[in-house]
C-alpha cells in the first residue's frame, strides 16, 4: 500500500512539473486567449461595420481586442462595444491620440472627450492607450516636455479612474515614446497605476537598445505588440517573415514577462483578418 501512495505522489510530481515546464515554453504563450487583435478597426481596409468586426473576431476564435479608432468610427463606438460585451467579447484597451496643441489639461479636443463620454455611457472598463503626436516636442527641452506630459498624464489617469479605467503609455514615437521618458513620466507620478504598451515597430529605430529598454520597462509592461522584425526594415512585416521577432519575443520571456501578446491586424494595404491569421500562424510557427 505505501508503495503504490509513493508512486501515485511521484506521478503526481512528474505531471506538475510537467504543467510547469509546459507554460514556461514560449509555445504555451501563444494560445489565443493570451493574444490581443490590434489595429483592426482604424487601419480596416474592408472598412467592416461593428458587426462585420465582431462576426470576423468570431470566425478567428478570439475572444478579445483592443479597440483603435479613427475619428469616423464615433458614431458607432458605443454600438460596437455594447455588442461586444453582448457576444462575450471582451475589449482590452482604447486609443487615445493627444494633441498637445489641440488636447489641454481640462480641455480636451471633441474627438478625444468622447472616448471618455463613450466609456462612461457604455460603462466599459479598461486600459486607455495614449499616444502623444510625437511633432509637439521636437521644440521643447526635455524638462518643458517632461512638464507637459506629466500634467496630461496624471489628468487623464485622474479622469480614467473615476470610470474604473486605467493609463498606459503607448511608446507611439518622438519623445513621449521614448523608453527613458516614459520611466520618467511614471516615476514623477507615483500614486498613479501606469503601464508601458510596447510596440516592435515603434521601436524598429531602436533595435540596438532593445534588450536594455525591455529590461527596465519589465514592471511596467501590460502589453507588448508583435510585428516581423527586419533591421533593414519594412517596419511592420509579417510575423516569421523577419530574421529578429523570435530572438526579441525569447528574450521578453526569459525575462520574465507573463503578459499579453498583441498580434496586429495591419500591414499596409491588406484585410485584417487575413493579416491576424497569417501571424498567429507565423508566431506559431517560429516557436513551435
Amino acid at each position: 500500500m505505501r508503495i503504490v501512495k509513493v508512486f501515485v505522489l511521484f506521478c503526481l510530481m512528474l505531471i506538475l512539473l510537467g504543467c510547469k515546464s509546459i507554460s514556461n515554453k514560449p509555445h504555451g504563450r501563444f494560445q489565443k486567449e493570451n493574444l490581443i487583435p490590434w489595429s483592426i478597426v482604424g487601419f480596416d481596409v474592408k472598412d467592416r461595420s461593428p458587426k462585420e468586426r465582431l462576426e470576423m473576431l468570431e470566425r478567428l476564435g478570439y475572444k478579445q481586442y483592443a479597440y483603435g479608432n479613427r475619428p469616423k468610427h464615433i458614431p458607432s463606438m458605443q454600438q460596437e462595444w455594447k455588442m461586444a460585451k453582448q457576444k462575450g467579447i471582451s475589449i482590452k484597451a482604447v486609443w487615445l491620440y493627444i494633441n498637445l496643441n489641440k488636447d489641454k489639461v481640462g480641455q480636451l479636443k471633441s474627438e478625444s472627450e468622447v472616448l471618455f463620454e463613450n466609456l462612461e455611457a457604455v460603462g466599459l472598463q479598461t486600459q486607455i492607450w495614449v499616444g502623444f503626436q510625437p511633432e509637439y516636442f521636437e521644440n521643447l527641452s526635455n524638462e518643458e516636455a517632461l512638464l507637459q506630459s506629466v500634467k496630461m498624464i496624471e489628468y487623464l489617469s485622474n479622469r480614467a479612474q473615476k470610470l474604473g479605467c486605467k493609463i498606459a503609455l503607448y511608446n507611439h514615437g518622438g519623445w513621449f515614446g521614448n523608453p527613458e521618458n516614459q520611466l520618467r513620466i511614471i516615476k514623477a507620478l507615483p500614486n498613479h497605476d501606469l503601464g508601458v504598451i510596447f510596440n516592435f515597430h515603434h521601436a524598429h529605430d531602436a533595435l540596438k537598445t532593445y534588450s536594455v529598454n525591455i529590461k527596465k520597462l519589465l514592471p511596467y509592461l501590460w502589453c507588448v505588440n508583435l510585428n516581423g522584425m527586419k533591421a533593414e526594415g519594412p517596419k511592420i512585416i509579417t510575423i516569421g517573415q523577419g530574421n529578429l521577432e523570435k530572438e526579441m519575443i525569447q528574450e521578453l520571456i526569459d525575462l520574465g514577462y507573463k503578459g499579453p501578446f498583441g498580434v496586429l491586424g495591419h500591414v499596409k494595404g491588406g484585410d485584417p483578418e487575413r493579416i491576424l491569421q497569417d501571424n498567429l500562424e507565423g508566431l506559431q510557427h517560429i516557436f513551435r
